[in-house]
Formats: structure tokens, sequence, C-alpha cells
């Protein structure tokens, strides 16, 4: 078997530890140092269903925007743009900027590459960040941000996923907008933020990879008029 082989290392902006690229042949994986994998490029059958979950809601909107929180290896964005129209903006936040040179690079391929589609604009920063400089500017907001509302990489994340997070987040999106977020597991105690922030609610389990793998849950909350 072919052994696997660190690509690169980079510090996690913020937290002090380390992110990893490691490749064995054609395949790829992200993890923590001393934490353990994050991500496969061989399991994305979860972060495909959730940009497919959201998107394909808004696929007839002309001129849409769609926020995602997370770049990973690119598959959530690359399953976004499948459903999504030719003039659609997509803006992708990604923390850590050695993320953005991977999937400029090697990585990329794994995904299609669509950083390289011109639909698709790069910002390298806090996703929370961004969700709060917007009022009803987006039509959908994918988050694929660390473990999910438990963070795993960094804990400042779970602002993104508490009351006054979901907050900022309903605001900054359109009237009937979507939030779909992805997380390792279910959060009984998420749903309930959701609910208590104004979001009609939806849940699915997945499996990381087609009929294989670890289940994943997704949430789904639509915002009203």
């Amino acid at each position: 078997m072919i052994p696997w082989e660190i690509v690169d290392t980079a510090p996690i902006p913020g937290q002090g530890g380390e992110m990893q690229l490691s490749r064995r042949g054609d395949e790829f994986s992200i993890s923590i140092v001393g934490a353990g994998v994050l991500m496969g490029s061989r399991a994305h059958g979860s972060e495909d269903e959730l940009a497919r979950l959201a998107c394909r809601k808004i696929a007839d909107r002309t001129r849409a925007r769609v926020l995602i929180g997370g770049l990973g290896m690119g598959f959530t964005l690359a399953a976004a743009l499948q459903y999504l129209n030719a003039d659609v903006e997509v803006v992708v936040a990604e923390l850590v900027p050695a993320v953005v040179r991977w999937n400029k690079g090697d990585l990329g391929a794994v995904a299609g590459n669509p950083l390289a589609d011109p639909r698709t604009t790069v910002i390298e920063g806090d996703v929370a960040k961004i969700i709060r400089t917007e009022r009803q500017g987006y039509d959908a907001i994918l988050l694929d941000v660390d473990n999910g509302p438990a963070g795993m990489t960094r804990k400042k994340n779970n602002r993104l996923y508490s009351i006054d997070g979901l907050a900022a987040t309903y605001t900054a999106l359109r009237p009937l907008g979507l939030l779909a977020v992805w997380s390792a597991g279910p959060d009984r105690k998420f749903t309930q933020r959701l609910q208590k922030t104004g979001f009609k609610v939806s849940q699915a389990r997945v499996r990381e990879s087609g009929n294989r793998g670890k289940m994943h849950t997704i949430w789904l909350g639509e915002r009203d008029l």
C-alpha cells in the first residue's frame, strides 16, 4: 500500500494549532495535528448533500447570492455550482489561507477546480464577521465550518451556532432565504436554537459517502418573508 506523505502544514489563525494536508497517490486528507482527520477526498457525500438541499431550492432565482462558510476540499462549492444559475455569485469564506492555496494547487482537481469558476469569489477570513456585515444580502448561507455546532478546531467557531450568531445569519438572509448547516452528528439543542431564532427547521441524516460510512447531520432553516 502507498504510504501517506505530508504535503504541507499550516497554522490555524487565532488558535495556535496546526492543519495538515497529506497525500497518498490521488487521495488527500486534511487533519488537525494531534487531533485527527477532518476530511478526506474519498468521502464527501454529505458535503454534496449540504449543497443540494439548499441550492436546489433557490436554483430558479435570478442573480442569487450564496455564502459558503468553509472551503475544505471544495466539494460543497463544486456541488453548489452545479445547481445554480449562470448569474449567481458564490462567496466562499475560508479562515485558513493555506486551505485556499491547497485548493488552487493539486488538491483542487479532486473537486473539479471549483475555484476557477467565474461565479466564485474567495475571501480569506472569518465567515462570522462576513455574516455580521450583511443585511438581507444572501439567498442561501451554507455552513461547513469545523465539525458543526460542537467546534473541534477553533472554539470561536461556536459563536456561529449560538443564538446571537444564528440571529445575525437570519438578518443576513433575504426573505425566504435558506441556512444549511453541516455537522458530524445530531444536536437537539442546536435544533432548538434554530427554532428560537425564527427559522422553519428541517433535518436530514446522510452518510459521508453514498451508502457507506458515518452518518452526518444537515439542518435546513428557512427564513420567513
